[in-house]
């Protein structure tokens, strides 16, 4: 089918995130020919004019602002997306949804769940069409593993656990705050690595094995204080250097989750095990286009972990890909999310998660902060309703 319908895109923030957003526009009717609907590149917004301007350039964004706010007044802006600091987010989707435009936005959708209750609230009065880029959903394996479990082929669900390792904020003179370093500083984040890291780990987690009820959890923070880089003071640090956090899921199962910028060696490693009566899966984000699967239903001669490469054609999504044996990577699951946007556009439909389902994974992480911070077994309050 022939695009016919633009979606004309107005993007706020020029680092990483809107990169990897700028490149899923950029592809998707590449690659999924059949929507009928094509992203327009409309403008970028930054506090930087001359920043803004290098990266519309770079991308082929056709004008710059530099306030969001005269973003979102624009007659040619269909869909506002959010990749900013999380402090950012919630004033930001409020008055983007309010002025009717549909509004995709970078997790977490805020700080906390008091910020985001506001923002749901405002997207599901507007009526608007909605996403939030929780992207490792879109990776090929994972989507198989959702279809295996969803099939019933684990049976009963008995563990799961995942954890997400880093370790480039190891260094003590490394500062926090400002450009690039937001993270580190909690005004500007909220969390440390419960809303940076785990925040996707309990997304998936839900997504395939359903809401979180309660938790138990611990953090830390290494290095007290680091200079901030907008006062050049040193200020306390009050973000969560690492945490660990178990759980029971509404299933029954029991979950076990750890996340940490500080351990030396590991730069991005995700990995998740789901355990199940009787079949077990585990993924590994470095080998993001393989699922390994055991059986137990296997005749014992071979019984064993096989390891499945996710490239054939009736793999999801990778009909619109390479020939078999050729895998994708990790800018292709930012692809898959705007073609599952737009195809949800055209049909009507919601897209997952949409702000509704973050909320939920944001409820998990403050039970967390609140369990680790009082020591003491906390309740989600988690409603979960994704698919």
């Amino acid at each position: 089918m022939a695009t016919s319908k633009e979606l004309r895109i107005g993007l706020v923030g020029y680092g990483f995130m809107g990169r990897t957003h700028s490149n899923g526009y950029k592809r998707v009717n590449d690659f999924f020919p059949d929507l009928a609907t094509r992203p327009v590149l409309k403008a970028v917004c930054g506090r930087s004019e001359d920043k803004a301007k290098e990266f519309a350039g770079q991308w082929q964004y056709e004008s710059v602002e530099t306030d969001w706010k005269a973003l979102i007044a624009r007659d040619d802006i269909d869909a506002i997306d959010i990749c900013t600091p999380n402090d950012t987010h919630a004033p930001i989707a409020i008055a983007a949804a309010e002025a009717g435009k549909m509004v995709l936005c970078e997790k977490p959708i805020a700080r906390d769940t008091e910020e985001s209750i506001p923002m749901v609230d405002a997207i599901e009065k507007a009526g608007v069409a909605n996403t939030v880029w929780y992207n490792y959903r879109r990776a090929p394996a994972v989507t198989l593993a959702k279809k295996l479990i969803d099939e019933g082929r684990l049976g009963r669900i008995f563990h799961y656990r995942a954890n997400f390792l880093q370790d480039w904020t190891i260094d003590a003179n490394l500062p926090q705050g400002g450009a690039a370093l937001w993270r580190l500083d909690a005004k500007s984040a909220g969390s440390g690595v419960t809303g940076d890291l785990l925040a996707h780990c309990i997304d998936t987690a839900m997504w395939l094995n359903g809401g979180i009820d309660e938790v138990s959890a611990m953090t830390e923070t290494f290095i007290k204080e680091r200079e901030h880089q907008l006062t050049g003071k040193k200020e306390a640090v009050t973000i969560d250097d690492a945490c660990l956090f178990h759980c029971k899921f509404g299933n029954g199962s029991l979950g076990l989750f750890e996340s940490t910028r500080y351990a030396r060696g590991h730069k991005a490693l995700y990995t998740l095990e789901v355990n199940g009566e009787k079949a077990s899966l585990k993924w590994d984000l470095h080998d993001l286009h393989r699922l390994e699967f055991f059986d137990h239903s296997d005749d014992s001669l071979i019984r064993g972990w096989h390891d499945i490469h996710c490239t054939d054609g009736d793999m999801p999504y990778m009909d619109k890909w390479w020939v078999p044996g050729l895998q994708i990577g990790y800018e292709h699951t930012f692809v898959h999310q705007v073609a599952d946007f737009l195809a949800a556009i055209e049909a009507g439909e919601p897209c997952r998660p949409t702000f509704r389902d973050a909320l939920e994974t944001t409820k998990v992480c403050d039970a967390v902060l609140k369990s680790a911070a009082e020591k003491s077994w906390q309740t989600t309050g988690v409603d979960w309703q994704g698919s």
